[in-house]
């Protein structure tokens, strides 16, 4: 039996998902809770047509945060045939049945089963049945609008981290794999860090941006100054991703490294050859150094520090 069951795709864990965590462990008591998550994301099963998505949190790193807070994550196939069933046989086959839950923690807007009938309304209707409450929160405000997880991503895709940061209550960010690349930072005296992912995850735009960034399994955080883009001075191409460590003298291939965005620092661009990109990386550094003692290293969330969700 659980104490509470949350429920939603919670994609970046952000600031509303982290109100909604502390509100189902506030009603569960100190009995076990449980998050009830879904994969591949819904928008990406039911979309009537293609379209690229990558999400803000694959599933590894959800489970990890999620696991952090104290509760248990428990991830649902999502099918359309998922999609299709009545909320009666939704709530009874996926809710009850494995978790008997005392309560029910939702945002005020959730919905599911067939054509989104088990809206909050109908939830609670079938609380009564089964011997459970229903909590519904409020959408998180931060910055004057609702928290949620497209505003998050249309941020991103401007590179205005520093705003994602703030609804997310942390830097965004992944964990990558240090590749070999063709040593052309080294040549101009800022060696990079070459990164691949390891999961499909959302990059925020093109540009130059101020990182923090630590070796796996280590604590300490290094500035770094962090190049998303095709670098067009040298003829453009694939997109690559690449981290120059201020202050920074050991190997890094081979190993994972974790960046967290801090800021943007200005658009990725063409200059007229090696000497002038020199001089521009050396500003880029500069500024790195500024805007990074401003914000200092990230603190990682936790339950103690989620942000209290409105009073029912």
């Amino acid at each position: 039996m659980s104490g509470a069951v949350a429920v939603g795709v919670f994609d970046g864990v952000h600031l509303g998902h982290r109100a909604l965590f502390a509100r189902a462990l506030e009603r569960a008591e100190g009995e076990p809770t449980v998050a009830v998550s879904f994969e591949p994301h819904p928008d990406v099963v039911l979309a009537r047509e293609f379209r690229p998505f990558a999400p803000l949190t694959p599933l590894p790193e959800k489970q990890s945060r999620i696991t952090r807070l104290g509760i248990d994550l428990r991830v649902l196939a999502f099918t359309r045939e998922l999609a299709a069933l009545e909320p009666e046989v939704f709530v009874q086959r996926h809710l009850v049945d494995p978790f008997e839950p005392r309560w029910l923690v939702v945002g005020e807007d959730f919905a599911l089963g067939r054509a989104r009938a088990g809206n909050v309304a109908r939830l609670r209707e079938l609380g009564k049945h089964h011997g459970f409450q229903v909590d519904a929160l409020p959408l998180h405000v931060a910055d004057g609008a609702p928290v949620t997880s497209s505003r998050i991503r249309a941020l991103l895709t401007e590179g205005r981290v520093a705003e994602a940061a703030r609804l997310l209550g942390r830097p965004y960010g992944f964990t990558a794999l240090v590749v070999g690349g063709d040593r052309l930072g080294r040549t101009l005296g800022f060696p990079t860090a070459n990164l691949r992912l390891h999961d499909e995850q959302q990059i925020p735009a093109h540009g130059i941006y101020a990182v923090w960034a630590r070796l796996a399994g280590e604590p300490a955080w290094h500035m770094g100054a962090m190049s998303v883009g095709v670098r067009p001075t040298f003829g453009g191409g694939l997109r690559t991703l690449e981290v120059h460590l201020l202050d920074w003298s050991g190997d890094v291939y081979g190993r994972d490294l974790e960046v967290a965005f801090a800021d943007w620092l200005r658009p990725e661009r063409a200059f007229g050859g090696a000497e002038a990109l020199v001089e521009a990386m050396h500003a880029d550094v500069a500024e790195t150094r500024l805007r990074l003692a401003r914000t200092g290293p990230p603190e990682e969330p936790s339950a103690a520090t989620a942000p209290k969700p409105s009073a029912k």
